[in-house]
């Protein structure tokens, strides 16, 4: 103790280091992280900011701050704060409800609404949109602004309009289609991005000027960002929901202009809940207007095409999916689903109620484990709550839970392992030789 007080650094040294290396410590070094980094993955966030899962409106929690406590969790994780998250990526879906019932974008192409009784409490035109919404989206961005680099994609609940579409109702026969798809619901189409682009446009705060924010396409729908982690730089390309050609041509734009870097590739809609590259029956833009590209053509005329492309991120369709085809190259295409949003335990704790609906997604998002050491690198995918601060494989009660749910014919070890799996990037040094 007198060796202490008398050279009080040294005593201060001996803490951090006996705090670096004590069990659990989540701390990790600069070298560290040039070989093992993670990439955060928010789900559809949209029931956390739906003014009507908040206690004011009778629910009995303030969703939001689950969402808030996921942006915490990454901005205290995030390289500026010393850890090792690089990069966030959001899938779209941010909020929930729309603030027009139509837009002059699909009235100028002759894409009307209706009405649609089916949908009554579900499509919502309402000011809460804008008063409270996306407010909460913009104080929940703030937290890790500034900490690393982001990306933000349209989700179809983010357009201004979303609205069953004139031409393809629902069916009069309520048994049509066993009461789902589109004889049930009729089509839906969503139309404007002039609420996205006010909260996360090119000019918004959160992207103007920032040096990683190297491209746009129709003021900020789709992005690109570059990062830098595990001694490579990496290319990220948002696209907004559907591409149509303009904005596949401008993808690959950007793809040539910062070419040999691993690329990954977040929309909205890619995977379905099976694994294939299927549109939602109720959600099939292309059949609304063909100007759009179905998940299969976005694959077919962009990604496969392009050996750079390592990942595609998506959310929309419910559930987790994972599936790696071969590109043209023969290289390997990793994607992946992950949504959340219909996860309702919380709700059911809260309401002392095992069958009680109130889906806000528990606090549950994806994390991407990168570890570049050895010859293959590999990514672990894990599963994180903030809400119960645990990773879905360190909950006894997960499969519970959600799979009954989720995917009834699993048994409960292969329902973890879709959200908890290892990926080998078999090819990547071939496909990416070291840059730095």
């Amino acid at each position: 103790m007198t060796l202490f007080r008398k050279w009080p650094a040294l005593h201060a040294l001996l803490a951090f280091v006996l705090l670096l290396f004590a069990p659990g410590a989540e701390a990790r070094t600069a070298a560290d992280v040039s070989q093992q980094f993670r990439i955060a993955v928010i789900s559809d966030t949209q029931h956390y900011l739906s003014y009507k899962n908040q206690t004011r409106a009778g629910f009995p929690f303030d969703a939001v701050e689950m969402f808030f406590d996921q942006m915490r969790y990454i901005a205290d994780n995030s390289i500026a704060n010393g850890g090792d998250i690089v990069f966030a990526t959001a899938v779209g879906d941010v909020w929930e409800h729309q603030s027009r019932l139509s837009h002059p974008d699909n009235e100028a192409r002759g894409i009307k609404p209706i009405a649609n009784p089916r949908l009554v409490g579900i499509l919502e035109v309402t000011a809460r949109t804008r008063d409270t919404e996306m407010p909460a989206a913009l104080a929940g961005y703030r937290l890790i602004a500034g900490k690393l680099p982001f990306s933000v994609v349209p989700g179809n609940h983010d357009y201004d309009a979303q609205f069953t579409d004139s031409r393809f109702p629902p069916s009069p026969d309520p048994a049509a289609k066993t009461g789902s798809g589109p004889g049930f619901y009729g089509m839906l189409y969503s139309s404007g991005l002039d609420n996205f682009r006010e909260v996360f446009g090119s000019q918004s705060t959160f992207f103007r000027d920032q040096p990683w924010y190297v491209a746009s396409h129709r003021g900020g729908a789709s992005s690109a960002q570059i990062f830098t982690a595990g001694g490579y730089e990496f290319l990220h390309i948002g696209l907004e929901m559907a591409p149509d050609d303009e904005t596949l041509a401008w993808a690959q734009s950007v793809l040539k202009r910062y070419p040999n870097r691993p690329a990954i590739v977040t929309t909205h809609d890619h995977l379905n809940s099976d694994g294939s590259r299927t549109p939602n029956a109720v959600v099939d833009w292309k059949a609304v207007d063909p100007r759009h590209n179905s998940p299969e053509d976005v694959w077919r005329k962009f990604i496969r095409k392009n050996d750079q492309i390592l990942f595609v991120l998506s959310g929309h369709e419910r559930g987790q999916a994972f599936r790696d085809d071969a590109n043209a190259f023969g290289h390997r295409v990793y994607q992946l689903l992950a949504d959340f949003q219909d996860r309702t335990q919380t709700y059911r704790t809260a309401m002392n109620d095992p069958s009680a609906i109130g889906p806000t997604g528990d606090g549950w998002f994806r994390l991407m484990e990168f570890d570049m050491r050895g010859q293959t690198p590999v990514v672990r995918v894990r599963t994180y709550s903030t809400h119960y601060k645990a990773y879905s494989t360190q909950l006894p009660a997960y499969a519970a839970w959600y799979r009954a749910d989720d995917a009834p014919e699993m048994t409960d070890d292969a329902y973890l392992g879709k959200d908890d799996f290892v990926i080998r990037l078999v090819d990547f040094h071939e496909r990416f030789p070291r840059r730095q």
